[in-house]
């Protein structure tokens, strides 16, 4: 997974801190946004967590502060909920400028209205999911009640949320009763999965049940059935990012997965080296894998590297090997372990040919045997792991023959 800073503005050229988290293979086949919580910021440990659950499932994701809030330019008295709606509207056209436009909006808490809102809006929009959302814009209002009437003799006021100071005019008060979320979610007509938790002490769960009243079909409803209002436990704000990126494949239209074409061989590999650095996409005919080299070395480690990938194969050929061999004696195998590594050492240190001073290729394999199994059966369940295609590939001679294609 891999962020990149984005330079975006809002409508009023303020400067919106943005990331976008990219999946693996750095090519999402979706874009989604999301909307953090009122006076939170795109840092919340929930806020990545399902960022990057989703990118799992091949989204590139943008998170990012509101105007006046985290690293984002601008005073909170200006991060009223129609600037938030505009924020995202202004994210999603940065989006569809110079990547692709967002088709899933997810918004947790008041986020969570104003995806609700921005989504109405946003014809590239394809579905849209709410963290925690209230059923009216004018919910939070609560959270400053205590300032609101002397903003109306004041001004301006300097309040406290959460024991953070902020500072609001009635501008800002104000905006919160502009909104008509019932009627805007009437309206909306798109697949809309709302989640909340039933314990919710911040935004109560009868919000999530007006909200699914008001909506039409295609609509789903997801119980966070422990979990608190700022999913502070990281188990469950990544089974969110999970939840949703599963529920939202429903929706959307399947891609022709692009195939690099084997040529009549067994796999094929490309690496486009402007691009993509070290990272290398391998095909065979079925399935597609990402190889990469580690940070240490200067790859990006989005893959196993060629000899994890070697060790790979033999683990695969070697627990294969021991299952088919069992089933056929009917031993009662039940599960392998298979542990492997690569290094280069001298063959001085296995009393081979001390003359010839050389590095060996030396693959350490350990196995773990699970099962009824007693010694005889372990010790030949030993030897036949080493009967197994790959580990005769590999210790004995290969040849390899490499010829040059030209198109």
């Amino acid at each position: 997974m891999k962020r990149t800073k984005l330079d975006i503005k809002n409508k009023n050229g303020q400067k919106l801190q943005a990331f976008l988290e990219l999946p693996a293979n750095q090519k999402p086949k979706n874009y989604a946004v999301f909307a953090h919580c009122f006076t939170c910021s795109s840092s919340l440990s929930a806020v990545k967590n399902i960022s990057r659950a989703l990118t799992s499932h091949g989204f590139g994701v943008v998170r990012f502060d509101f105007t006046g809030l985290g690293r984002s330019e601008g005073e909170f008295a200006e991060s009223y909920f129609s600037a938030n709606v505009q924020d995202l509207i202004s994210v999603s056209e940065f989006l569809e400028a110079h990547y692709q436009a967002p088709s899933l909006l997810v918004g947790h808490s008041l986020g969570g209205a104003a995806v609700l809102v921005a989504g109405s809006r946003l014809d590239s929009v394809k579905a849209i999911a709410t963290v925690g959302a209230p059923a009216s814009v004018s919910h939070v209002k609560h959270l400053f009640s205590h300032g609101i009437h002397e903003v109306e003799e004041k001004g301006e006021v300097e309040i406290n949320i959460g024991g953070r100071p902020f500072r609001i005019d009635k501008d800002f008060v104000d905006d919160f009763d502009k909104t008509d979320l019932p009627e805007i979610v009437k309206n909306l007509r798109k697949p809309l999965l709302i989640m909340h938790a039933p314990f919710d002490t911040i935004v109560g769960i009868e919000n999530a049940q007006k909200l699914y009243h008001y909506a039409h079909h295609p609509k789903s409803f997801i119980s966070l059935d422990g979990a608190d209002h700022l999913l502070t436990n990281s188990e469950d704000s990544n089974y969110v990012g999970d939840i949703i990126g599963s529920w939202v494949k429903r929706y959307f239209p399947k891609t022709e997965h692009e195939e690099l074409d084997t040529k009549g061989e067994q796999v094929v590999g490309h690496l486009n080296i402007e691009e993509n650095n070290f990272t290398t996409t391998i095909q065979t005919k079925n399935h597609s894998l990402i190889a990469d080299e580690p940070r240490s070395i200067g790859g990006n480690d989005f893959g196993p590297s060629p000899y994890e990938l070697l060790n790979a194969s033999l683990i695969a050929c070697t627990t294969m090997t021991l299952k088919m061999y069992a089933e056929r004696k009917q031993w009662d195998l039940k599960e392998v372990y298979v542990y492997t590594s690569h290094s280069k050492k001298h063959n001085q240190d296995f009393d081979m040919n001390p003359d010839a001073s050389r590095f060996l290729d030396v693959v350490e394999k350990k196995i773990k045997l699970i099962g009824n199994l007693d010694e005889s059966q372990i010790e030949r369940l030993k030897e036949i792991s080493s009967r197994c295609p790959v580990h005769k590939t590999l210790t004995n001679q290969v040849i390899i023959q490499t010829v040059l294609v030209k198109d």
